[in-house]
């Protein structure tokens, strides 16, 4: 066939297939990645002995071409993928490991340990949780450290309301806080019921911060007044059960005082201070106040109320109230405590309540009947504020 100068050649379809363009057996296609193996971060980018031993192999060909006959070429294609498969089998193994700095941890990687201890304050209705320190945190942020910081919660009731928090230390995997968090109005009941949820966060400036891990230490494990060393590794985060009434939730504790006055024929009321108190303002905090009532109350003269407390979660009010009425007649009496938030320009903020008399139970009860059995004692006691008190009206 004749072609002419700048014509380009054409190969007809029946030439096409007449070619022989079969390679042979079909090799495996290596990927880029077991060329260039992966190291995890922090270690030195060093080439592994699989690979030394490629570059040996092709300084061996190279030295057999020279000074020999030719080499088989694919002799050398095999050592080369033996060597490059050694390769990245090395790199597989380093990637199957944990990360060196803990970055992208899975769930078998530790989260750290916390140092703490706890002491029960029995005389005093209080309990210290002193945070000492922390072990090889998981890393949160992307530098490979952490902001953390420790909160507290008394469960069942974790709210706002009881919730403890120590500083924040920046960048660590191993902070020291050496800080002591208080509960006040801690009973033996609580003793008996409540576990204290321990968490460790990571704090973050510009997103919400990050749960590290937690530990539960029911606190009937505690002796009063010996204090418990604790080193717990941390755990993922456990769910809380939530089927508890929503009615018992906690909204902080008061303290109040009882005494059956003979000489004045009347009940003295003492409202002497609140503790862990719900914040009900955008600031954080509450602008708290208490109210007291005896029921029945036919002429709607048993209120009182104290003074208004600014910006406090912990306010001490240290008044006391006179209800004139025979000793005879307490047993008919409920007694009903209100705390309340003032707000300017609307309606005051409920905080919670709790009522003593006959029909209470557990240290309510207690309390009240205390008082009938001892007159002209003062006795006082610490309550855990609801929110809701049944009889009792929300509106101030």
């Amino acid at each position: 066939m004749t072609q002419r100068k700048g014509e380009k050649t054409t190969i007809s379809i029946q030439e096409h297939m007449a070619i022989d363009v079969c390679p042979g057996p079909i090799q495996p296609i290596k990927q880029i990645s077991d060329y260039f193996p992966r190291y995890p971060r922090g270690l030195p980018p060093t080439a592994p002995p699989a690979l030394s031993r490629a570059g040996s192999l092709r300084s061996t060909s190279t030295s057999q071409k020279s000074e020999g006959p030719a080499a088989d070429p694919k002799q050398d294609e095999d050592d080369l993928d033996q060597a490059f498969g050694a390769t990245a089998l090395v790199a597989s193994k380093k990637e199957e490991e944990p990360d060196v700095e803990g970055y992208d941890s899975d769930d078998s990687t530790t989260l750290g340990t916390l140092d703490f201890s706890l002491l029960y304050d029995q005389e005093n209705n209080a309990l210290h949780c002193t945070i000492n320190k922390a072990k090889g945190l998981k890393p949160m942020d992307h530098n490979g450290l952490s902001d953390p910081y420790v909160k507290l919660h008394l469960l069942p009731g974790a709210s706002k309301a009881n919730k403890l928090r120590t500083k924040t230390l920046r960048n660590t995997l191993n902070p020291v806080w050496s800080e002591t968090l208080t509960y006040y109005g801690i009973t033996d009941e609580d003793m008996v019921r409540k576990t204290l949820r321990i968490s460790v966060c990571d704090e973050d400036k510009f997103r919400h911060n990050e749960f590290i891990g937690e530990t539960r230490i029911p606190l009937k494990k505690l002796k009063p007044n010996q204090t418990k060393n604790f080193s717990n590794c941390l755990e993922k985060q456990l769910p809380i059960d939530k089927t508890d009434d929503k009615s018992l939730e906690e909204r902080g504790r008061i303290m109040i005082s009882l005494k059956y006055s003979s000489q004045k024929c009347g009940l003295v009321v003492g409202i002497i201070r609140c503790a862990h108190l719900a914040a009900m303002d955008a600031n954080g905090f509450s602008d708290p106040y208490v109210k007291t009532y005896l029921k029945p109350d036919e002429n709607k003269k048993s209120k009182h109320k104290t003074a208004v407390k600014k910006k406090t979660l912990n306010p001490e009010f240290n008044e006391e109230f006179f209800y004139e009425i025979k000793y005879a007649d307490l047993s008919k009496k409920t007694l009903e405590v209100t705390v309340w938030d003032y707000d300017i320009g609307k309606s005051n903020d409920f905080i919670g309540g709790v009522s003593l008399g006959i029909n209470a139970n557990g240290e309510r009860l207690k309390h009240w009947f205390d008082c009938l059995k001892n007159k002209d004692k003062k006795i006082e006691r610490w309550h855990t504020l609801t929110n809701e008190l049944p009889g009792s009206g929300y509106n101030d």
